[in-house]
């Protein structure tokens, strides 16, 4: 049997609304199949918090990673330590899409908007308390346009964007110096994946060169909408580079293996070792 959650057929009895504040709080009876009829339903309280996009944000031509410092009261409650490291996340709002929102967090939290976007994988953070559901997406950034300051005036957000190189940050996550989950979760997946950088943003921009939005999504329409586009495009000589490649490459599949001679023009980033590299396996995105 293949290691994949599955659908159960429980049989909600009723739900009833505890509290509503800026997510609501639930309380569900359910019954599983096979349970003993004569047994009362089970109980369970969710916080219904929905979808969540959330964005790696790297500069492949400095081999950098931008993150972001933000107060969260919950950090503080449990550990006295509320300014967290962390990286762009938001809430999908009404009919977005998830690669929507990141675009959208990033121009709000960093003040630059990624190009490619590329979908990696979603999961359910702490399914025990809460239906929070995030989609980690991989975002191609020119960090020298990162501001010193950003956020949503609305909603007296203020981040601290930070321009780290990503050796530094591997190092934080190894000396356990950092506690966001989804921060925590995107460097072990760029430590898994780092050698891979190189493929997986050509294989993005070869889709959005061919028409194909699929998981890869070009934010430079969007953000022409959106903030002045006077300034040059993230990243723009290694997506140069990159998408001449990718010309050749259209309408594969973004999980289309490489041959030995398309590994070989790796980004400059890529032929750097990478820590424990001999020990680690590539992850399927």
């Amino acid at each position: 049997m293949p290691l994949a959650d599955r659908a159960v057929d429980v049989a909600i009895a009723g739900s009833e609304l505890l509290a509503k504040g800026f997510r609501d709080y639930q309380r569900y009876w359910f019954k599983l199949p096979g349970e003993d009829a004569a047994l009362p339903p089970q109980r369970r309280d969710v916080l219904r918090a929905g979808r969540v996009a959330a964005v790696l944000p790297i500069d492949l031509e400095r081999d950098e990673i931008v993150l972001l410092r933000q107060f969260r009261l919950s950090a503080h409650l449990a550990n006295g330590k509320g300014e967290l490291i962390e990286i762009v996340a938001g809430r999908v709002e009404g009919s977005e899409q998830p690669i929507e929102t990141a675009l959208r967090e990033s121009l709000e939290e960093i003040g630059v908007a990624p190009s490619p976007l590329v979908e990696l994988f979603t999961f359910l953070p702490t399914p025990g308390i809460t239906d929070e559901e995030i989609t980690l997406c991989l975002g191609i950034v020119d960090a020298a346009q990162v501001p010193e300051r950003a956020g949503a005036p609305a909603e007296r957000e203020t981040t601290r964007p930070l321009r780290v190189p990503i050796d530094a940050a591997l190092a934080a996550l190894a000396q356990g110096t950092m506690r966001n989950g989804v921060l925590i979760m995107a460097l072990q997946w760029l430590a898994l994946n780092r050698t891979r950088l190189g493929q997986i943003v050509r294989a993005a921009l070869a889709s959005e060169a061919s028409g194909q939005r699929g998981n890869a999504h070009s934010a430079s329409e969007d953000a022409r909408e959106r903030a002045d586009d006077t300034r040059p495009q993230p990243g723009s000589s290694a997506r140069a580079a990159l998408a001449s490649e990718a010309s050749g490459q259209r309408g594969h599949s973004m999980m289309r293996a490489h041959s030995a001679s398309e590994d070989a023009r790796e980004l400059p980033d890529d032929t750097h070792p990478e820590p424990g590299s001999s020990a680690r396996t590539a992850a399927k995105i």
